[in-house]
């Protein structure tokens, strides 16, 4: 028992200052870390940087960083560096093959990088999730929707699935479909979307307001109206033909066919 007791006695004099040490440096390094990669992204911002790139170099500066300082703790513990970079390198080795995927979501990330398909500030459709992208990081890309949700994708996902990005062209194209009842006019039904579409002062003059006779539905003949916007002002004529088109068609006394149920009493 005495024997244990000058065991442990010589264990905590000969290390009990380097956990000490260790334990200081770790609170200061992390500290010292955060502040870096807070200038390195001022820095990054001063010079006119993509906010993607500059929000992957600091990611991955943070990253390096927390290796070097878990490097140099080691070293103050008494490790050898040769014999810590041996281990590093084997248990590297091993917690690669058990996290291929993230393994994978790095490299997904490094190929968003330089391929930039999607940057921040891009409204977005990518494995199957809607949003604008709020931040590309080393092993996923956050998404905030419409609604304010925040989604979290592992770039893997991204780069395996289609991409849809509607904020690449400054332009988009808006596209009806409105049904009147089959004894209304043509050419009345036709002028009267096109000069509803062009009063609208989001509406561009070029590409020119279109009007065709999709379809000889069921129980409406169908047209389909489409016209061009510029691409942050889609949602706002979007909604705004809706509701005016409409208006229009009451107006007009043009009816706007609706399924009916007939009840018949025995």
């Amino acid at each position: 028992m005495n024997n244990l007791i000058e065991t442990v006695k010589g264990l905590v004099v000969t290390y009990g200052m380097k956990v000490i040490l260790c334990l200081l440096f770790l609170i200061i390094g992390l500290r010292v870390i955060k502040s870096i990669v807070k200038r390195v992204e001022k820095a990054l911002d001063k010079r006119d940087i993509d906010k993607t790139v500059a929000k992957f170099a600091a990611s991955m500066t943070n990253i390096v960083l927390k290796i070097l300082l878990v490097i140099a703790l080691a070293g103050t513990l008494g490790v050898k560096e040769t014999s810590f970079v041996a281990v590093l390198g084997a248990a590297g080795f091993a917690i690669g093959m058990a996290l291929q995927g993230s393994l994978g979501n790095f490299a997904a990330g490094v190929i968003l990088l330089i391929l930039r398909p999607i940057k921040i500030g891009d409204f977005v459709e990518v494995a199957g999730m809607t949003g604008s992208v709020s931040s590309i990081q080393v092993f996923s890309t956050e998404l905030k929707t419409p609604d304010n949700k925040t989604i979290i994708i592992p770039n893997g996902s991204i780069i395996g699935s289609n991409i849809i990005n509607y904020s690449v062209e400054p332009q988009r194209r808006v596209d009806f479909t409105f049904g009147v009842d089959y004894d209304a006019d043509i050419k009345t039904v036709k002028e009267l979307l096109v000069s509803t579409a062009k009063s609208h002062d989001l509406v561009l003059d070029d590409p020119d307001v279109f009007v065709g006779l999709a379809e000889l539905g069921d129980s409406s003949i169908n047209f389909v109206l489409r016209v061009w916007v510029n691409a942050p002002d889609y949602w706002t004529v979007f909604f705004d033909l809706n509701e005016q088109v409409k208006e229009k068609l009451d107006a007009a006394n043009i009816g706007i066919p609706y399924p009916h149920i007939q009840v018949v009493n025995d």
